[in-house]
């Protein structure tokens, strides 16, 4: 792979090439993406979806949205900081145009896409949404839909929801928001159709990136960039370089800040914040001002403030040292997987898992969701393929008026019906999806869990 092709500032419908040094000063191409992303009604979405504590009671509490605002700061420094070194690695870069600014803004916007397609409910929403396929009452479709179809729904993945938002046409406008090639290439943590499932150890085949309904719009966009093809029996692609940017400024928000978050709501002692933490920032920790702190969160604050300039630091350099690797697909790993403070991040992932993320508040409502999803997607896949067939009855009618205009379109193939209903279940919001579930339900009463 090479960068100038890489840095692609395609979009879809271009018929003629962008170039980097025709682009407005005053707001670069990829800047644009960022912008975009920001105004669209699916990021808004991510303010009422669940980051760790599902419909927490406190405003303390992160978000999917502010996350996601998070990891694009990190992400944007990790992208400066490493397209600096590579201008000077790459001075015919610079010749075209490009500047330290453009890596960053790539990365940002990538970053603050990275969870727009996760479904209500936090990750469990994705299992529940795949549950219903492979145990549930959707289980009945197996034998109607191919292999890669039925694979997309019963792993039903955020990821590639995310690519289909990003990518699918709307009101005959090719290309769904439209982003440049390099900002979708650097979403793509995961280039492959779900089948085969896991292939290699390698990070690329963890999960997968698009469902077949995008395969042609994922095609066009891996193939502009350049990106190595990993097999020639199965879609499955090297990932853009960038994308590793994109997973440590996950990996370091989450790692760090949803232990802060356990510590702050009492899950966790602070005395762990203490064991855990001072391992990474142990070179850089200030202890006369972290002890004249008078109130927890602001030591908490001060000790994750240290702790991801640490980790963001550990990123750059290995991203560096491995560019080469990166480039040609050989580069295996997460970067953090690579970093020298893996084992302390293990040991703070572990706490968080026993702590927060089985909690007793999270597992019960993530208990709630999994039958809210399964419900919503009862109603509305019957709803939708027995109007299809003729078949409809005066309830499916009256429940398709509640599904958006987009959502209502026939189409003669029943997975892009089924995806249709996965996608909007998808993009409710926590508070959203609870509503529509008392409606369908006939329970208008106001309740809570």
């Amino acid at each position: 792979m090479n960068w100038e092709q890489l840095l692609s500032l395609k979009r879809f419908g271009d018929t003629e090439k962008r170039l980097r040094a025709a682009q407005d000063e005053t707001r670069l191409g990829f800047e644009v993406d960022f912008d975009r992303i920001i105004f669209s009604s699916a990021f808004r979405s991510l303010q009422d979806k669940t980051q760790v504590i599902p419909l927490s009671e406190t405003d303390f509490v992160h978000t999917r949205l502010t996350h996601s605002l998070e990891v694009s700061v990190v992400g944007r420094t990790l992208g400066r900081s490493v397209g600096k070194v590579l201008l000077e690695r790459h001075p015919n870069l610079a010749k075209l145009g490009y500047t330290f600014n453009d890596f960053g803004a790539i990365v940002a916007a990538a970053s603050v896409t990275h969870d727009i397609g996760n479904p209500p409910f936090g990750h469990s929403g994705e299992k529940a949404i795949g549950e219903y396929f492979k145990s549930g009452n959707g289980a009945k479709y197996k034998d109607q839909l191919s292999l890669k179809e039925y694979q997309d729904l019963i792993d039903f993945e955020g990821n590639a929801n995310g690519f289909k938002i990003l990518t699918e046409s709307r009101m005959a406008i090719p290309g769904g928001l439209r982003l440049s090639y390099a900002t979708l290439g650097a979403f793509l943590k995961y280039p492959k159709e779900s089948l085969p499932k896991k292939p290699t150890n390698h990070i690329a085949d963890k999960k997968y990136g698009f469902f077949q309904s995008e395969k042609e719009e994922f095609l066009d966009v891996v193939n502009d960039l350049g990106m190595l093809q990993k097999s020639s029996d199965n879609i499955s692609f090297y990932r853009h370089p960038l994308a590793y940017l994109v997973e440590a400024a996950d990996d370091i928000c989450y790692t760090i800040i949803d232990f802060e978050d356990g510590i702050n709501l009492g899950l966790i002692d602070e005395e762990f914040a203490l064991e855990y933490m001072i391992k990474l920032v142990k070179d850089t920790i200030d202890s006369k001002k972290y002890h004249s702190l008078q109130h927890k969160t602001d030591r908490v604050g001060y000790l994750r403030a240290l702790a991801i300039g640490v980790l963001i630091n550990e990123a750059v350099t290995i991203f560096l040292a491995n560019e080469e690797a990166i480039l040609n697909g050989t580069f295996n790993k997460s970067l953090l997987e690579k970093c020298k403070y893996e084992a302390q991040i293990n040991d703070i992932i572990k706490i968080s898992v026993d702590k927060i993320y089985r909690s007793t508040d999270v597992i019960e409502k993530e208990v709630a969701g999994y039958r809210i999803i399964a419900d919503l997607l009862d109603v509305f896949v019957d709803a939708l393929n027995n109007n299809f067939e003729g078949t409809a009855s005066n309830f499916d009618k009256l429940v398709l008026n509640l599904l958006p205009r987009e959502y209502q379109t026939e189409t003669n193939n029943l997975y892009n019906r089924i995806l249709k209903v996965c996608s909007y279940v998808s993009g409710m919001s926590d508070s959203y999806a609870i509503r529509m579930h008392k409606k369908i339900s006939g329970n208008i009463a106001k309740n809570t869990f």
